[in-house]
């Protein structure tokens, strides 16, 4: 048997057992992807990273996230919580770190003490809309709550799908996810499946709250999502005409687990691009034996 340690975080937080927690094994050589997936499972977090040797030695490390059900090609909270353990343990050198992923290469810019900044490793690519009736149904509220005015119901990426829906304000507490809707939904759209994440926003000002229901892949609620933030990020600067814009985000008040997140996106020669960066914590360690 072979013993493997693991770390968990808090991201997007400085006060511990709020944010959205993480656990990141710094050091998951010999594992599979089958194990990998039961450990996700076991650990019950939205996400958990594995992390092996780079393909490419001059990148940082290849970078393995799992939800609860299966791997994902990229994701927002894990990147920042990863970057932030293996800088603590000394495995990530230098201010900025490079991950190999699915979805392509993310750099990570550790800008100060506790504090990580990621790019989005894709441009903005719209998919396409989807109808108002349904998403609310999935949401629990009036179809009359969403926001249409600027954009409808729309899919988008950054790196990872999701819905992107703006809700009126009042709207924004009383979502509750439906998930016989969310099922009748993604049976009906082809190519969602179990990626069927649904991303709702209000407009606070020059910034934005916002929650995530994605109960098709274990997710009830996500605390903080980096990968959807960045995509709204990219979306708003796609709708606005500017350059570049840069805002804050909070989610998860709603579970008791607040999160801030700053956002920037710009104009770039191959699309829109988008950043998130926030704040970590330690939280645990331990080990497992296999």
């Amino acid at each position: 048997m072979r013993e493997y340690a693991f770390h968990t975080v808090d991201v997007f937080t400085q006060s511990r057992f709020g944010g959205n927690p993480l656990a990141v094994f710094p050091d998951a050589r010999g594992l599979d992807a089958t194990t990998m997936q039961l450990l996700a499972a076991e650990m019950n977090y939205s996400e958990t990273t594995f992390v092996l040797p780079p393909d490419n030695p001059a990148h940082t490390a290849r970078v393995r996230i799992f939800n609860r059900v299966a791997e994902m090609p990229f994701a927002g909270h894990p990147n920042v919580g990863t970057a932030f353990v293996l800088a603590r343990l000394g495995l990530g050198t230098g201010p900025v770190l490079l991950f190999e992923e699915i979805a392509g290469l993310v750099e990570v810019r550790l800008t100060r003490e506790g504090y990580s900044e990621i790019d989005a490793p894709q441009p903005l690519k719209l998919i396409g809309e989807l109808p108002v009736e349904a998403i609310a149904a999935c949401l629990s509220v009036d179809p009359k709550k969403i926001a249409t005015r600027a954009h409808a119901p729309v899919r988008a990426s950054v790196g990872l799908e999701f819905v992107l829906v703006e809700v009126e304000s009042g709207a924004l507490a009383v979502s509750a996810p439906d998930i016989g809707a969310f099922r009748r939904c993604a049976n009906a759209i082809p190519n969602l499946g179990e990626r069927l994440s649904i991303f709702l926003y209000a407009r606070d000002g020059f910034n934005i709250r916002a929650r995530m229901f994605a109960p098709l892949s274990g997710t009830w609620e996500d605390p903080a999502t980096g990968s959807a933030n960045a995509t709204l990020a990219a979306l708003l600067l796609s709708l606005n005409g500017g350059e570049r814009l840069a805002y804050h985000a909070v989610q998860g008040s709603e579970m008791g687990r607040r999160s801030e997140l700053s956002l920037r996106a710009w104009r770039a020669r191959d699309g829109i691009r988008a950043s998130v960066g926030g704040s970590c914590i330690p939280v645990f360690s331990g080990t497992v034996k296999l």
